[in-house]
């Protein structure tokens, strides 16, 4: 009886194998990457409200605390209220600290993101901007 000796692999095999088994972990790499992006669909939605609803309010503070100032002479930092429906406008709200020394009471100012702009302004109830939208 002879014994036969097992052939060891030759480098080209091993190499073969090795491409093949790259090919499989790429095919299983990019099969998995597709589910999670499917998962993710949802959350681009949510994600694009919630960059629209940062930039309306961002443009609100900066424009409405800018024309407050303007209109009544004093300087008006944080709003007392704020009123949104987190898509389409946001109205801040401010209550005046130097009404004794005949400063203003309230002043209330509404931007609208359609609109691009401030679409109405009121101080001491007296209407000062009014846009239509």
């Amino acid at each position: 009886m002879s014994e036969e000796i097992p052939e060891k692999m030759s480098e080209a095999q091993k190499l073969i194998y090795a491409v093949i088994g790259i090919f499989i972990i790429g095919f299983a790499v990019v099969w998995m990457s597709k589910d999670d992006a499917a998962k993710g669909k949802g959350d681009n939605a949510e994600a694009a409200m919630m960059r629209n609803y940062v930039a309306i309010q961002q443009m609100a503070t900066n424009k409405c605390t800018k024309i407050v100032t303007e209109k009544t002479g004093e300087q008006v930092y944080f709003p007392t209220e704020t009123k949104t429906d987190k898509e389409t406008y946001v109205t801040l709200i401010w209550a005046g600290e130097n009404v004794k020394t005949g400063g203003f009471k309230t002043a209330s100012c509404t931007l609208n993101g359609q609109l691009g702009g401030i679409s109405e302004l009121v101080i001491d109830g007296k209407e000062l901007i009014k846009k239509k939208i």
